[in-house]
């Protein structure tokens, strides 16, 4: 597949760059992460000078302030459920008692994008993923997100403001519009782009070698 990146995606791909496209509060993107993070160990040990690793959210829920409805809230569960049977993933499941769910995870991903601007990108999401499956608590509020951020070392007066901002919302849908034009089946998909050509790879829930072969293979032909 070909695909032409946005300017200021391009001036940062001097090489060719696998694309992690997920979104913070995708049960799915949690119950990979362990597969996840050892891939990534070994892409950086293999190849750290011949690939870029890069984050994209691809936004699986817009604003909502409205509460989730409770047939939403009850297949959400079953996922939580289904993936711990198939991955062994810990959930919370004391979120749905505790919290009032709202469908919309537009918020924890631009927290993720300001996260970036710090170096702190990896350390958000998972503060995300640990507030929201392990704590029952709730990143689709602004407040809990400010909380997080400042666990992380960032103002947290500074990063409200940012996540309110009509610009971060811009970069919000610039990188959704490009994940969406990426060879992607959902979240959590890995993409490699070099000379503005996707392939997709195929993404092993349990087994981090099924994408390490496949990334050799392309790679060896670039």
């Amino acid at each position: 597949m070909t695909i032409e990146s946005t300017e200021s995606t391009q001036k940062t791909l001097p090489k060719p760059t696998l694309y992690y496209v997920h979104d913070p509060m995708c049960s799915w993107c949690w119950g990979y992460r362990p597969t996840w993070d050892t891939l990534q160990d070994q892409l950086q040990q293999q190849f750290g000078q011949q690939l870029s690793v890069q984050y994209l959210v691809g936004g699986l829920a817009p604003d909502s302030a409205e509460p989730m409805p409770e047939s939403m809230q009850q297949m959400l569960q079953q996922t939580w459920k289904n993936i711990t049977q198939q991955l062994g993933t810990e959930f919370n499941h004391d979120f749905w008692q505790r919290c009032q769910p709202k469908r919309s995870t537009y918020p924890a991903c631009r927290a993720c994008i300001i996260a970036r601007q710090f170096g702190q990108e990896r350390a958000m999401i998972s503060a995300i993923q640990q507030a929201y499956y392990l704590q029952a608590q709730n990143p689709s509020d602004v407040e809990v997100l400010c909380a997080l951020a400042e666990s992380l070392g960032i103002n947290a007066a500074m990063f409200k403001q940012q996540l309110l901002s009509d610009n971060i919302d811009q970069q919000l849908q610039q990188e959704i519009a490009f994940a969406r034009k990426l060879p992607i089946q959902g979240f959590p998909s890995l993409v490699i782009v070099a000379n503005n050509h996707a392939d997709p790879i195929t993404l092993d829930y349990l087994q981090w070698q099924t994408s390490l072969a496949e990334i050799q293979v392309v790679l060896a032909k670039i």
